[in-house]
C-alpha cells in the first residue's frame, strides 16, 4: 500500500528542519562540538525550578485552563507593563503556550485564509515559511543584506505588499543573524501596517538578550497594540528550553481565536513548567542580567576570531548567534557545514536553512561554555585555513 500516496499534500512537501539534520549527526560523533543549537548551556535559575518541584510536591498535577493559569498570565502581563509600557488584559488578552513554537503557530492558523500572504523577512528562523503554509498561506520572502547589518525596512516590505498580503511576520533580534531593528525602522515598519491594514506577528523570543541599545516592541508605538500579535517566551533569556513554555499577547478576539484551536489541540500547557514560570518572572532577572553579560562576552570573542580568520561576519546586536560570511572559501553553505562536521568535528547550520538569501553563510551559535568556544574557534580556523590555503 502506497501510504505516501494518502498523506497530505503539504506534508509530502515539507522538508524536515535542517538544524535537526545536524543535530542529529553530532549525537553521532562524541567528539563533535555543536555550534548548532540555539539552545543556552546555562540552567534554568534555582528558584523557578525549586517552585516546579513545590509544585509537584503539592499534587499540582492536574489540567489548567486552556490559556494558562490567571496567576502567569497576570505576571506576563505585569512583565510586559514594566518592560514595554503595554497594557494586556490578562484574562481576555493572553495565552500561555507549549513554546513560543506553538504561539508562533497558533497565530498563523488563527489569522491565514488560504492564499493570505505574510511578508517574512530573510534570513529568518526555519520554522517561519513552513508554518505560513501549513496554515494555508503564502510566504513572500522579502531579503535583508549584511550591508545593511541585515535589518529590513519599510520599503523593501512595501514593495512586495500585494492585494492579497494580510500580515507582516518580524523576528527581532533576528534568528540567525543576530539583527535588531532600532525604533525609527519600527516605526516606518508601524506606519506601512496602518496604512496597508497589515497585522504584525512580532517574535520577540530574545527581546531580553540585546547588547547595544533596549529592545523596542512594536507593539508600544502608537496604534499597534491593536493589530499585533506579539509573540515570546521563557526559553531563551530564562534557559527553560526543555520547559515549552510560551505565550502570545493580542487583541482579545484574536486571542479567542488562538485559544479555540489551543483547547482543541493542546488543551493547556504543563502545570509545573507554568509554577515554573511565575517564579522566573518574579525572581529571576537577576540571572538573566548574568546570561546577558556572559553572551555578550562570548559575542566579542566570536566576531573578532571570525573576522581574523577570514570569515567576514557583521555585528549581532542580539539573541546569540554570529552569522559569517564563508564565500571566500568557495564553498557552498551546505557543503561547508557538512565538511566542517565531518572533518573538523564542529556542527553549525547552513545559511541557506534560513532562506534562500542566506547562501554563502553559516550560523554558529555562542550559546556554549567559552572552553569549547575556544576549541571549536581552533577547529574552524585550522579548516578554513586548509579549505583556502592561507594562514588565519
Amino acid at each position: 500500500m502506497a501510504l505516501d500516496k494518502l498523506l497530505s499534500g503539504k506534508v509530502r512537501t515539507l522538508p524536515p528542519s535542517p538544524i535537526r539534520k545536524f543535530f542529529d549527526l553530532v549525537q553521532t560523533m562524541p567528539d563533535a562540538i555543536s555550534l548548532g543549537i540555539g539552545e543556552p548551556d546555562f540552567v534554568t535559575p534555582w528558584s523557578a525550578r525549586e517552585a516546579a518541584i513545590f509544585s509537584l510536591e503539592k499534587g499540582a498535577t492536574h489540567y489548567t485552563t486552556n490559556r494558562g493559569t490567571l496567576e502567569l498570565r497576570r505576571e506576563i502581563a505585569a512583565y510586559l507593563a514594566r518592560r514595554f509600557g503595554l497594557d494586556y488584559d490578562p484574562e481576555t488578552e493572553i495565552i500561555v503556550t507549549v513554546g513560543g513554537s506553538e504561539a508562533l503557530d497558533l497565530a498563523h492558523r488563527a489569522l491565514l485564509d488560504a492564499g493570505d500572504e505574510v511578508l517574512v523577512p530573510q534570513p529568518c528562523f526555519v520554522s517561519y515559511v513552513p508554518l505560513v503554509g501549513l496554515a494555508g498561506g503564502t510566504a513572500v520572502a522579502v531579503p535583508t543584506l549584511e550591508k545593511d547589518d541585515f535589518q529590513v525596512s519599510a520599503a523593501q516590505i512595501a514593495a512586495r505588499v500585494t492585494p492579497a498580503a494580510k500580515a507582516i511576520l518580524l523576528g527581532y533580534p533576528t534568528n540567525p543573524t543576530g539583527a535588531t531593528l532600532p525604533a525609527a525602522a519600527l516605526q516606518e515598519i508601524a506606519n506601512l501596517a496602518r496604512r496597508r491594514n497589515l497585522v504584525v506577528m512580532a517574535d520577540e523570543i530574545y527581546a531580553e538578550l540585546t547588547y547595544e541599545g533596549d529592545h523596542t516592541s512594536i507593539a508600544s508605538l502608537p496604534g499597534m497594540k491593536e493589530r499585533t500579535i506579539l509573540l515570546s517566551g521563557f526559553s531563551k533569556a530564562f534557559a527553560m528550553t526543555g520547559w515549552r513554555l510560551g505565550y502570545a499577547a493580542a487583541p482579545a478576539e484574536v486571542i479567542t481565536a488562538m485559544s479555540n484551536i489551543h483547547g482543541y489541540t493542546i488543551m493547556c500547557s504543563s502545570t509545573m513548567a507554568q509554577k515554573a514560570a511565575v517564579e522566573a518572572l518574579r525572581s529571576c532577572f537577576r540571572e538573566v542580567e548574568r546570561m546577558r553579560q556572559q553572551y555578550n562576552f562570548r559575542r566579542r570573542v566570536v566576531v573578532s576570531r571570525l573576522n581574523e580568520m577570514g570569515l567576514p561576519c557583521a555585528q549581532p546586536r542580539g539573541a546569540f548567534y554570529a552569522f559569517p560570511s564563508i564565500a571566500d572559501t568557495g564553498l557552498g553553505s551546505e557543503q561547508f557545514a557538512e565538511r566542517l562536521l565531518r572533518e573538523a568535528r564542529v556542527a553549525v547550520v547552513p545559511g541557506n536553512a534560513f532562506g534562500e538569501c542566506g547562501e554563502g553563510y553559516v550560523r554558529c551559535s555562542y550559546a556554549t561554555s567559552m572552553p569549547l568556544l575556544e576549541e571549536a574557534l581552533a577547529r574552524l580556523a585550522s579548516f578554513v585555513q586548509r579549505v583556502t590555503g592561507r594562514a588565519t
